[in-house]
């Protein structure tokens, strides 16, 4: 890795969202000033940045808006020397109802960013952020950035379509943009539409019996410091100009043990109920998913620090103090 982030300006994208307000305040950490994209309401709220320390928050420049403005990207990128595009439409079940919605923010938002960091001249790197449900189920493990790409859901067609433009503006254009792919990220602040979160909170609440999806799909959980961790070091490495990068621990672990684990570090073991309406449709259920972390440690030296069940502890004492943010009878698409 080479570089540093300070005194460089730093555009971010989705920074009211999980990774994105965590990837925030390590870009503050490390001496960048940071403008922040947050989704534009009429409360005026910037989602989790509000949770974050409000020393580094303070330093913050944000902006309220919407990828899907084309207009307003030009101007927000156009001085600034990092980019990381984070926003997206994220939930996989809600993208069976809508996914014209998808294409509009994952794809036509994305073209806006790369539009506007082409014409921008201090530009040294747009990260654009992808997702590890572009490969599908796992054909070869563990899964290396030349895995053929399968989206089984709506969601994960709209990133492919979403990379796949990166990667021709890279080519077209000459832009320099690394696109990161990150496996499944956990940790405070997501939200219970994730696993992790819907199976603590429910255990937390002592909610009665645990409902749940399917038991068998593995993942390949990385904690949030980490892939906020893992994209910086993407932007400051010259050799991960023009290239896709997985993200990872390279580890998996099957949601019956993750559920195991959480039931050890909460003290509660309830009965498990999976339901079939927390189930994907049976051709689109990735079944399993481990990251090849080779290329992102010989492109920047990047490895997963956080151990599995040492995340899973700081998630669950982040769930504890914001229980009421759960609604543990509901299901979170």
């Amino acid at each position: 890795m080479s570089g540093s982030l300070s005194g460089c300006r730093a555009f971010v994208t989705g920074a009211d969202g999980f990774i994105g307000s965590h990837l925030v305040e390590a870009l503050v950490a490390q001496g960048a000033q940071v403008r922040a994209l947050v989704y534009y309401n009429s409360w005026n709220t910037t989602g989790w940045l509000e949770d974050c320390d409000r020393h580094l928050i303070d330093q913050v420049e944000i902006v309220t808006g919407d990828v899907r403005d084309g207009e307003q990207m030009r101007t927000s990128i156009a001085d600034c020397d990092y980019v990381f595009h984070l926003a997206s439409l994220i939930a996989i079940p809600y993208s069976y109802a809508a996914p014209a919605s998808y294409v509009q923010t994952n794809v036509l938002g994305t073209l806006n960013i790369l539009q506007a960091a082409r014409y921008s001249d201090k530009l040294k790197r747009v990260v654009h952020v992808s997702t590890s449900e572009v490969y599908g189920s796992a054909q070869t493990v563990p899964i290396s950035e030349t895995h053929p790409l399968v989206a089984q859901s709506p969601y994960a067609a709209s990133k492919v379509g979403a990379d796949k433009l990166a990667e021709s503006f890279h080519l077209s254009f000459g832009l320099p943009v690394t696109t990161g792919r990150p496996f499944n990220t956990f940790g405070p602040r997501q939200t219970a539409r994730a696993v992790i979160p819907t199976i603590a909170s429910q255990l937390i609440a002592r909610s009665g019996s645990l409902r749940i999806g399917a038991l068998y799909p593995t993942r390949d959980f990385n904690f949030v410091g980490d892939t906020a961790a893992g994209l910086i070091a993407l932007a400051l490495s010259e050799e991960a100009e023009g290239e896709t990068v997985n993200i990872g621990s390279g580890k998996e672990w099957s949601i019956a043990q993750t559920v195991d684990l959480l039931c050890e570090i909460i003290g509660h073991t309830p009965e498990i109920l999976s339901e079939e309406a927390r189930q994907r449709p049976a051709d689109s259920e990735v079944a399993r998913l481990i990251a090849d972390t080779a290329k992102i440690g010989r492109l920047t030296g990047w490895q997963s620090s956080v151990p599995f069940r040492d995340g899973l502890e700081r998630t669950v004492r982040w769930i504890e103090r914001n229980i009421d943010k759960f609604d543990v009878d509901q299901y979170a698409r």
